[in-house]
C-alpha cells in the first residue's frame, strides 16, 4: 500500500465526521440533551484527529500522483492549498470542542454560547471541506474540473 492509497482511506473521514458531528449536535438542540451535545463535540475532536491523518498523508500522496498520474501541477497545488486552510479549521474547531465541553462538564453558563459557536463554526468547515474534496476529485476525476 502506497502513500496515495492511504490518503484514500483517511481523506473522507474528516468531512464524514463533520457531517455526522453537525447532525448529532442539532439532535441534541431539538431534544435538549447535553450528552447528545457532548457526544457531538466529541465528534468534532475526532474529526480533527481525522484531518491530521489526511493532511500527512496527503503529501505522500502528492509525491506519488506527480510520478504516476499526467496531472497538472496546478490542480495539485490547488487541492493542497484547500487541504491546508481546512486542516487548520479543522484543527480550530477540535479546540472549540474541547473548550466548549469542559465548559458544559463545568457547568458554566457559556456553554450554551460555545455550543453555538461551534455549530457555526462546523457550517463553516463543512463548506472549505467539501472545497478540499471537490478540488482533490478534480486530481484524478477530469468530468469534475471547473476548466
Amino acid at each position: 500500500m502506497n502513500e496515495a492509497h492511504q490518503h484514500l482511506l483517511v481523506n473522507h473521514l474528516p468531512i464524514v465526521s463533520l457531517i455526522i458531528g453537525i447532525l448529532v449536535l442539532a439532535a441534541g438542540y431539538i431534544s435538549k440533551k447535553n450528552d447528545i451535545k457532548l457526544t457531538a463535540l466529541g465528534i468534532f475532536v475526532l474529526a480533527a484527529i481525522f484531518s491530521i491523518a489526511a493532511f500527512y498523508t496527503g503529501e505522500g500522496a502528492e509525491e506519488v500522483v506527480e510520478e504516476t498520474l499526467d496531472v497538472s501541477h496546478k490542480i495539485i497545488h490547488e487541492h493542497e492549498e484547500h487541504a491546508e486552510l481546512f486542516y487548520t479549521l479543522s484543527l480550530v474547531l477540535g479546540a472549540l470542542s474541547i473548550i466548549t465541553f469542559w465548559l458544559q462538564l463545568k457547568k458554566k453558563q457559556m456553554a450554551n454560547a460555545g455550543y453555538i459557536i461551534v455549530l457555526l463554526f462546523a457550517l463553516v468547515c463543512l463548506y472549505f471541506g467539501a472545497e478540499t474534496g471537490n478540488s482533490g476529485g478534480e486530481i484524478r476525476h477530469t468530468e469534475i474540473r471547473n476548466e
